[in-house]
């Protein structure tokens, strides 16, 4: 994808091209929200992504001394309980060449919480607007464990972030690093408007398993099959998660990126595909996830995770088209009917089943 260099100000247009890019945005967000609603809530009783995972319970304590600017919720040293839930974005096998994502809630609830965040694998993204993820998911086309071979033939860009986000094999879902790879707002104490991104690390030192090696990266990028003589039970992950929380806690640390806004920033500083540089946006501490319990399979699926649970200041970048880089969080944050339709549907019709221990992998149910 080629870098759009445009400043900011000059991408809105006149107020006749932001109306109907605004209408438009809203149109296709209802009616995505809509399709997703009636086939994958209520019908299958399913997320759209990201079905195979475990939740937990635990507390999240800000750090007492950040060295930035804080927002007030972000109190040094105030401990809030939490919840965090971990999980393969497609496919019911823990062994499969898939993007991993921890999803943090900060109350111990289903859903109700001061504050959500949700994050993947790899610091850049596979798709990067709202028209961009209309072609990911036309192009998903499901088949014995492959998956979105004409868009990776068709974006370069998705084949990318699907490197830099694939995990295979990884030991456990606690050594891996997640990333929220799209900006938010971000108001402190002091007014200056400001962008930050969020990601968790292990507590302790040690190294991210799962990365992609040389001989991964010469499968085609939509093949995300086990590899031959794979032993490991299809749960392997999500039972290793139990087994280590019954030896003691599993620690992670929540940290944030800060990029001062300007009207003359480059546009690609919204850009999911694009990481923002380290020595200009360095990562800082903000707080310390204390996880010490496991859910079980039924209040996982029962969680909802949402940007609408979000403090004011903190929340998502206006979006006015949905080629806009924004317009991403935009369809997050307005998508909820989906997710609550599932929950009603699970009410109604019943819990989903468990994700057997069976031999039958690589299909298009694993």
């Amino acid at each position: 994808m080629k870098p759009n260099r445009t400043p900011i100000y000059k991408l809105l247009g006149t107020p006749i091209h932001r109306f109907f890019g605004i209408v438009r945005l809203w149109i296709y967000t209802k009616a995505f929200t809509w399709a997703l609603t009636i086939y994958g809530s209520i019908i299958m009783r399913e997320k759209m992504s990201h079905n195979n995972g475990i939740a937990a319970v635990g507390s999240i304590r800000f750090v007492d001394n950040p060295g930035f600017p804080l927002h007030p919720f972000f109190e040094p040293g105030k401990t809030l309980p939490c919840r965090v839930r971990h999980a393969a974005a497609s496919f019911m096998d823990d062994a499969m060449r898939v993007v991993r994502s921890m999803s943090i809630k900060m109350a111990d609830t289903a859903k109700k919480s001061p504050m959500d965040i949700e994050l993947n694998t790899g610091e850049t993204a596979l798709f990067w607007s709202i028209a961009s993820f209309f072609r990911f998911a036309k192009y998903k086309k499901t088949r014995f464990g492959m998956q979105y071979e004409d868009y990776y033939r068709k974006y370069p860009t998705g084949v990318e972030g699907a490197h830099v986000g694939m995990r295979r094999d990884p030991t456990s879902f606690s050594n891996l690093r997640y990333y929220t790879q799209t900006p938010f707002m971000y108001k402190a104490d002091d007014n200056v408007p400001r962008y930050i991104k969020y990601r968790t690390i292990p507590a302790e030192d040690v190294p991210e398993t799962g990365l992609l090696d040389e001989y991964d990266m010469l499968i085609p990028t939509e093949n995300q099959r086990i590899l031959p003589g794979e032993t490991r039970v299809r749960n392997y992950l999500k039972e290793e998660y139990v087994e280590t929380l019954r030896t003691g806690p599993i620690k992670y640390k929540l940290q944030v990126q800060l990029h001062e806004a300007s009207d003359d920033d480059d546009a690609e500083i919204f850009n999911c595909c694009r990481k923002w540089d380290e020595a200009s946006h360095p990562w800082m501490d903000l707080a310390e996830i204390t996880i010490n319990k496991p859910l079980d399979w039924a209040e996982s699926t029962r969680m909802i995770f949402t940007m609408k649970n979000l403090p004011k200041g903190l929340g998502i970048i206006p979006s006015y088209s949905i080629y806009d880089y924004n317009s991403l969080n935009f369809l997050r944050r307005h998508s909820d009917l989906a997710r609550n339709a599932r929950v009603w549907a699970i009410k109604i019709f019943g819990m989903p089943p468990e994700i057997p221990d069976n031999d039958v992998r690589n299909s298009n149910s694993a």
